[in-house]
């Protein structure tokens, strides 16, 4: 996974950007939030994440500045820049100093992250390739030759089979009461099209608000990010075809909205403690 360290001083937008994407599907994990340059350039030097997503204008140390010292350090973390209109000046001295792309705020959307963060992945990918292909090179035509015995294989054993208790794994969501009518229909459109593209944004325009109150709105009502509830209301459907169908894993994912079955996976045994393998393996227990 590529570490990821979001900068933004506007704590709606921050948020908006973290929930939209569903990073680990693209490679990414978020690491860090910061809401400036001075904090965030500690944690770029503590923790070297391999993107930082950046506001360019922000008080105090600016994106640019964040960049342009995050360089000194002689580190090189990719940048995506976040924008306004009118900041292509500062935007044409970012691209300068290296960063990878851009986004304009008032018209960023799902696609073009992801798009963007493809984008980055395949660069920080296609770096890492080269520096591993640069240190093979310099170990072959300098290590001397070694020759060893091969060593005796451990006692260590790993199984494969499911843990031994058959009692199924609670799914902790339920829909939850509440008595707002945006919020509530947003709900009731997850409780029907779950299996669909959903994100804060397409909630958002669905109910006419704005993102970032719907965002903030959502978690005041519900105690759960909209996300958060999504992945919750995908698991129960998710167990419901485990343990009354016999479709494979990866077609139960692709049916409960997940495009990738790793990622279905690695969100279902988040919730559950165990694979969806593992989860269909106990319902079968408990009906013999």
């Amino acid at each position: 996974m590529w570490k990821v360290l979001l900068v933004e001083d506007e704590v709606f937008v921050r948020e908006s950007v973290r929930e939209i994407i569903s990073w680990e599907e693209l490679g990414f994990t978020v690491i860090g939030e910061s809401g400036n340059g001075t904090e965030a350039l500690a944690m770029i030097i503590r923790d070297t994440p391999d993107l930082v997503l950046t506001d360019i204008v922000m008080p105090g140390m600016d994106g640019l500045e964040l960049l342009k010292q995050t360089r000194q350090a002689g580190l090189k973390t990719k940048f995506v820049m976040l924008t306004c209109m009118g900041e292509f000046e500062y935007v044409r001295r970012a691209m300068e100093y290296g960063a990878s792309n851009y986004i304009l705020k008032l018209s960023m959307s799902v696609n073009s992250l992801r798009d963007t963060l493809r984008k980055v992945s395949a660069e920080l990918g296609a770096s890492a390739e080269a520096h591993t292909e640069t240190n093979h090179h310099e170990v072959s035509s300098s290590a001397p030759i070694l020759t060893s015995t091969p060593a005796s294989p451990t006692s260590l054993t790993v199984s494969s089979a499911p843990p031994s208790e058959t009692d199924l794994p609670f799914i902790p969501v339920r829909e939850p009461v509440v008595k707002h009518p945006e919020i509530s229909k947003i709900i009731e459109y997850i409780g029907q099209h779950y299996d669909q593209d959903i994100t804060v944004k397409s909630m958002s325009r669905y109910v006419m608000m704005g993102e970032n109150y719907v965002s903030a709105l959502f978690k005041k009502k519900t105690g759960y990010t909209l996300i958060h509830y999504l992945h919750g209301v995908r698991m129960e459907k998710a167990a419901e075809y485990l343990r009354e169908t016999d479709l494979p894993v990866q077609e139960i994912g692709y049916r409960v909205g997940f495009g990738s079955d790793n990622y279905f996976i690695k969100i279902f045994k988040r919730w559950t403690g165990c694979t969806p393998s593992q989860y269909r393996h106990r319902s079968y227990s408990q009906d013999e």
